[in-house]
């Protein structure tokens, strides 16, 4: 049996048993072997672009001789799966604006038909999933970070729910963060830092706003030293983006390690 790693450990965790998996963007297949080999999933495709990692998924299907229920596709994206092929789809290890690209052209492409639930593991960019989510009334239940290897993760986990919209609503309503800033600004914030996780602060949430509170210090140093009449006003907006993730994070109850 394979052994996952904590960050795909907490994305087979959020899949529910009993549904068809489609996996898109395999790699080695790990995660949709590992979910036939615990029998949570009937069946499972996993969906890998370049050539040397869907041969790498197809033999990992093979040498744990789940070729029966495992199918492997080479294709871009959500192009792999046929609708009403799937009840989950997982996306994991890649930006997420690229996440949402695909989401959005398999969306378009009537890919997504028939599919309940998404398990969404972006690197970076989070904010451009939820946003998605959002536009197209997905229910976003749940979401997890979590630091492995030196990096922190944020898995979330959406379905699709008649009253999606209402729910979202009320989830992304900020007044629990009793801050005073405008509404807008709270909503995009919870878009940035992630309505759960800002409800529930692990330490690995602060971790990593400390860290991008590093980032933003050392651009404003940067820009501070030039002089281009641009630079000046770029300084400024990445100042008042400093101060809201301040204000928030100094507003979260503090957790211990």
């Amino acid at each position: 049996m394979l052994k996952l790693s904590r960050r795909l450990q907490r994305i087979a965790d959020y899949v529910t048993t009993g549904s068809r998996v489609a996996d898109i963007g395999s790699d080695h297949a790990m995660l949709p072997v590992y979910l036939l080999q615990i029998d949570k999933c009937p069946s499972a495709i996993a969906g890998e672009l370049n050539l040397g990692p869907f041969e790498a998924a197809r033999k990992q299907g093979a040498d744990a001789g789940l070729t029966a229920r495992l199918t492997v596709r080479q294709g871009d994206g959500l192009n792999v799966l046929q609708p009403g092929e799937a009840d989950t789809v997982t996306i994991a290890g890649m930006g997420g604006s690229l996440m949402s690209s695909i989401l959005e052209a398999g969306r378009a492409a009537g890919k997504l038909e028939g599919v309940k639930e998404l398990v969404l593991q972006p690197n970076v960019g989070e904010e451009a999933v939820r946003e998605w989510l959002l536009l197209h009334d997905w229910q976003l239940t749940a979401e997890s970070i979590l630091e492995e290897d030196g990096k922190i993760y944020e898995v979330m986990h959406a379905i699709k729910a008649s009253d999606a919209k209402s729910r979202n609503s009320e989830l992304y309503d900020g007044s629990f963060l009793k801050l005073s800033l405008e509404t807008d600004t709270i909503f995009k914030v919870l878009k940035q830092m992630g309505p759960y996780l800002l409800r529930d602060p692990k330490p690995e949430l602060f971790k990593k706003w400390r860290h991008e509170l590093n980032k933003l210090d050392r651009i404003c140093e940067q820009l501070a030293g030039s002089e281009l009449p641009e630079s000046a006003s770029k300084r400024e907006q990445f100042l008042a983006e400093k101060h809201v993730i301040e204000e928030v994070l100094l507003c979260l109850p503090t957790v211990k390690p």
